[in-house]
C-alpha cells in the first residue's frame, strides 16, 4: 500500500510554482573525471537504498502518497551533460541556473543527477532534488553517503541517516512535545477537502499559530519594497563566491565576541547593501528580513527516514548599516534575541496545519509568510575531512536553498574542509547577475578584516 505523505512534506510539494520550482539544488566539483558508470552503480548502490527515490508524489483529495514506479529507469535521473566553450565557471553556473529553472518531471521520481565532464580539468556533479523528499540536512547526509569510507570503514548500511544533525536547544524540545499532541492529529490525515467542517477547525488551528508568531512579532510588517520584491520571471541565475577560510572568519568572531554565524550573516547583510546600494536602491538605515531555517531533530535523533523536520525564524539583516564593525554587533544582537525563541517550532506546526488543508487556504498561508522576509538564507555544516566519489577527490560542495511564495533570491553557506561557500540564486529581474553580489561578500568580509587589523593592538591587549 502506498505510504501517506506526512502533511510538512506535502505543504512543501504544493509549494511548487512555476516561477519557484521547489527543489534543493547541490553542485559536487571533482578534482579528476568521474565516469557515468561508476556515478550510477553508486546511486543503484547507496542513494536508492531510500525507497522513496523510486517512488513519486501524487496528491489526491485525502492528502498525497508516495507511488512507487513500476518502470523506474536510472537512465531517466542519472544523466550526461557536456559544458560549452571554454566550459568554465560561468558554463557551469549558466547550466545550474538553466536546471534549477527547469521543474522536475511530475511523472518520475523528483530528483536528478547532471554529471557535467570536464569540468575544470575534471568533472561535476548538479544534483536537483524535490523538497518535499528531505530537508537540506538530511539530503546533505543522504549525499554525503555516496562518498568513499574513511579508511578501515565499513561502507554504509541500512537505510537511516547518521546521526551528525546539529541539536535542537532544550527550549525547542520542550515545545516540541507540547505541540506533539497537535501536530499528531494533522499528521494521521484529516481529509478536509471532503470534510469542510474538519478543514475550517483546521484552518482555526492555523489561526491560533499565526496569533502566536504574530506576539512574536514576527508578521507586524511586511518587509520593505526593493528590488528583490519585484514580480518573478521564474528564470533562475546562479553564481558563488571564492571561499572564505573558515579560521579568518573563527578569529575574527573570537576577537569581537561574535559568533561564526554572525560573522557570516553581517558578511552577507553588508554584501546586500552594497549590491542594491550600486543598482539604484536606497538602503540606508534599512533592515530587511531573512527567512532561516532551524533544524528540530533532537540532539540524539537518528532518523529512518526522509522527510523535512525544520522551523523558519526571520533574521533581521541591517543591510542600511554601512559600517562593518556596527553592522556586525547588530546583527549579534538580533541572533541573541533569536535564542530561545520558539518561532522555529511555531513555523513547523503552521506548516504542518498547512500541508493539510486545501490548495487556496495554502496558497494565502505562503503569501503571508513570504510578504515578510525578502531572501532565504540557510547555513549548513558541512564535513571536516576530505571527501572522495569513486575515488575521486572532492574539491568543493555547494547547493542553493529553494524559495517559496514571491521570494525569488536564496543565499546558500556550506562549510567544507576548511572553508565557507556561499552560493546564490536569484530570479534574473531581481539580481540578472549574481556574480556581482558574490564578489561583494568577499569584499565585505575583507573590510571587516581590515578594520580588525587596524584596532589590533586594542583588541589584542
Amino acid at each position: 500500500m502506498p505510504e501517506q505523505i506526512s502533511a510538512v512534506d506535502r505543504a512543501w510539494l504544493m509549494m511548487d510554482r512555476p516561477t519557484n520550482p521547489m527543489m534543493i539544488v547541490g553542485l559536487i566539483v571533482l578534482r579528476d573525471r568521474l565516469r557515468l558508470s561508476s556515478l550510477r552503480r553508486l546511486i543503484a548502490e547507496r542513494f536508492l537504498r531510500f525507497d522513496r527515490f523510486r517512488s513519486v508524489p501524487v496528491r489526491d483529495e485525502a492528502g498525497a502518497r508516495w507511488v512507487p514506479v513500476e518502470d523506474f529507469d536510472l537512465g531517466d535521473h542519472v544523466l550526461r551533460v557536456a559544458l560549452p566553450d571554454p566550459a568554465g565557471r560561468r558554463e557551469l553556473e549558466a547550466l545550474a541556473g538553466e536546471l534549477a529553472s527547469a521543474p522536475l518531471n511530475p511523472g518520475r521520481p523528483l530528483w536528478s543527477f547532471h554529471l557535467v565532464d570536464k569540468y575544470d580539468g575534471g568533472s561535476a556533479l548538479i544534483v536537483r532534488i524535490h523538497h518535499c523528499y528531505a530537508d537540506g540536512i538530511a539530503l546533505l547526509q543522504v549525499l554525503l553517503r555516496l562518498a568513499d569510507p574513511a579508511p578501515g570503514a565499513a561502507p554504509p548500511e541500512g537505510g537511516g541517516l547518521p546521526s551528525t544533525f546539529p541539536a535542537a536547544g532544550g527550549l525547542l524540545e520542550r515545545l516540541l512535545g507540547q505541540l506533539a499532541h497537535g501536530a499528531d492529529l494533522v499528521e494521521k490525515g484529516v481529509h478536509y477537502a471532503l470534510h469542510p467542517l474538519e478543514a475550517a477547525g483546521a484552518a482555526r488551528g492555523a489561526l491560533g499559530l499565526a496569533g502566536e508568531l504574530a506576539q512574536l512579532g514576527v508578521l507586524l510588517r511586511d518587509d520593505p519594497p526593493t528590488r528583490l520584491k519585484r514580480p518573478l520571471s521564474g528564470v533562475k541565475r546562479i553564481a558563488w563566491a571564492e571561499p572564505l577560510a573558515l579560521e579568518e572568519v573563527r578569529t575574527v568572531g573570537r576577537l569581537l565576541g561574535c559568533t561564526v554565524n554572525d560573522v557570516l550573516v553581517a558578511t552577507l547583510a553588508g554584501a546586500l547593501g552594497r549590491y542594491l546600494d550600486s543598482v539604484g536602491d536606497h538602503t540606508a538605515g534599512l533592515t530587511l528580513r531573512a527567512a532561516v531555517p532551524v533544524n528540530l531533530r533532537p540532539a540524539d535523533a537518528t532518523p529512518r527516514e526522509l522527510g523535512n523536520r525544520f522551523g523558519l525564524v526571520f533574521v533581521e539583516l541591517p543591510i542600511g548599516i554601512r559600517h562593518p564593525l556596527e553592522r556586525l554587533y547588530a546583527v549579534h544582537a538580533a541572533m541573541q534575541a533569536l535564542k530561545g525563541s520558539s518561532q522555529a517550532l511555531v513555523t513547523l506546526g503552521l506548516l504542518s496545519i498547512i500541508g493539510s488543508l486545501p490548495a487556496v487556504i495554502e496558497e494565502q498561508a505562503i503569501a503571508l509568510f513570504s510578504a515578510k522576509a525578502s531572501l532565504v538564507a540557510s547555513n549548513l555544516r558541512g564535513p571536516p575531512e576530505p571527501l572522495r566519489l569513486a575515488g575521486v577527490p572532492v574539491t568543493q560542495l555547494l547547493f542553493w536553498v529553494p524559495q517559496a511564495g514571491s521570494i525569488g533570491t536564496g543565499v546558500s553557506m556550506l562549510t567544507y574542509l576548511d572553508a565557507v561557500h556561499f552560493g546564490v540564486m536569484a530570479d534574473r529581474q531581481l539580481i540578472p547577475d549574481p556574480e556581482q553580489l558574490v564578489r561583494m561578500i568577499r569584499t565585505e568580509f575583507d573590510r571587516l578584516v581590515f578594520l580588525i587589523l587596524l584596532g589590533a593592538g586594542s583588541l589584542l591587549d
